[in-house]
């Protein structure tokens, strides 16, 4: 089984045990165990769906303070998209790279540049490979870890390039080394992003062997620190964008499927619309499509739980404000890149599985059914698990038990207390007949 380094974490002093959470995780990966909840590590995909959700804040993300970049003698920021959709009458995005290197960084290196350049390599990719159509998207690291852990009959059709971040730093320290004379140690490649996956793919990437961010930052601790150096750039911002309408659009739902400049293609963003359409796919519902773009956040990256505006406000002034761009400023012919395709394979890690062996995992699943049998079926989460199913594989597994479920409980504890209750009725029935 593999490690997991996950960049969604508990506070256990904040839970409150509610089931609010365990409600809401597409992999059911939360307990409610002694009145806190404990998240189960290998089944977590660091969607930050119980972040969004935890009315008590007791879920928390995980991504670098901004004094990491007194770490580096030369530090690159690379923004992502999503991040120019957060402030209100932008018209030019080459005020907030201004106002980055303003803020302090050295350098920028747009993201969306960078998926630009994905976005050619993902066109040739899907009209090459028409076998594995429908071609899925993985730019979101959630989506890929979503499909290794629940869908593996869908690898193959997974697009095996590298996302538009990993792109754009390996670009950006390239460039920086050529620029400075620097050694790559001394130079701090920091992308402000605007959900936790993106730190767990910086720490522990996929299908590759090391990921060239150093750190990442979150929007919403970048935004209010660039408000007053936007003002000064507004007044002479530098020329520092490499990206135009293609690269800006996907910052938002739809934004990769439109880079493929074509129209057979689906979009979905949000988990539940997500794990429907992947569901749908296994079923093999989906007839002529090249290409399916799938985002764990409703409305695409603008709505990552490290944003601070409102992911449809967000998804409108991103739109307005790409309009009159031109179609794209990176290129291929023009950017000397190594095709950014996986290195290595991705692998099923069949992390919900009962059994070590076929027959043990028969085995556990018949178990399961008949324990599923004696609940009630309400999937009320009063046990604690998601659902009667879900209490009962923790059961299976070793790590629940039947009178966790209330109903069981209850109806055990009316075994134990009827004999009792007759004795009782027939001494008050002897003192009355005296």
């Amino acid at each position: 089984m593999a490690n997991f380094y996950h960049s969604v974490r508990l506070d256990e002093s904040l839970c409150k045990g509610c089931i609010n959470c365990i409600k809401r995780c597409p992999t059911q990966a939360i307990r409610v165990r002694n009145g806190k909840a404990v998240i189960t590590s290998e089944f977590c995909i660091d969607c930050g769906e119980c972040i969004r959700i935890c009315q008590h804040h007791a879920k928390l993300p995980t991504y670098d303070s901004v004094d990491i970049m007194k770490n580096y003698k030369h530090t690159v920021a690379l923004p992502a998209p999503a991040l120019y959709g957060q402030f209100n009458n932008l018209t030019d995005v080459r005020v907030v790279l201004t106002a980055l290197k303003i803020m302090g960084f050295d350098d920028v290196f747009e993201v969306s540049g960078a998926a630009e350049l994905v976005s050619e390599i993902s066109r040739d990719y899907v009209m090459k490979h028409t076998e594995h159509w429908p071609i899925i998207s993985t730019a979101c690291p959630v989506i890929v870890r979503l499909i290794r852990v629940r869908f593996p009959n869908l690898i193959t059709h997974m697009l095996p390039v590298l996302p538009p971040v990993e792109v754009a730093a390996r670009l950006a320290r390239k460039k920086a080394m050529a620029e400075t004379g620097l050694p790559a140690e001394d130079i701090g490649i920091l992308f402000i992003s605007p959900c936790p996956a993106k730190t767990t793919f910086a720490k522990a990437p996929l299908c590759t062997d090391k990921s060239e961010i150093d750190g990442v930052l979150a929007i919403k601790d970048i935004y209010p620190l660039l408000l007053g150096p936007m003002k000064q750039a507004a007044l002479a911002p530098e020329d520092l964008s490499i990206s135009g309408r293609i690269g800006i659009g996907w910052g938002s739902t739809g934004g990769e499927a439109g880079g493929l400049l074509s129209d057979s293609y689906l979009a979905a963003d949000g988990m539940e619309n997500v794990i429907r359409v992947l569901e749908d796919l296994e079923d093999e519902k989906f007839h002529d499509l090249q290409f399916i773009e799938l985002n764990a956040c409703s409305g695409g990256c603008v709505g990552g739980v490290l944003t601070v505006e409102n992911p449809y406000i967000a998804q409108a002034k991103l739109k307005r404000l790409h309009k009159y761009e031109v179609v794209a400023r990176s290129h291929l012919d023009a950017t000397p890149v190594e095709k950014p395709f996986w290195k290595n394979r991705l692998e099923y890690e069949p992390v919900f599985k009962l059994g070590e062996s076929l027959l043990e995992n028969i085995n556990k699943i018949n178990l399961v059914e008949e324990l599923c049998a004696r609940f009630p079926g309400l999937d009320c989460g009063s046990c604690g698990a998601p659902t009667c199913k879900a209490l009962a594989e923790d059961i299976v597994r070793g790590k629940a038990s039947e009178n966790d479920c209330i109903h069981i409980l209850r109806e055990y504890l009316k075994e134990i207390i009827s004999p009792f209750s007759m004795l009782d009725k027939d001494l008050n029935q002897g003192e009355s007949d005296q």
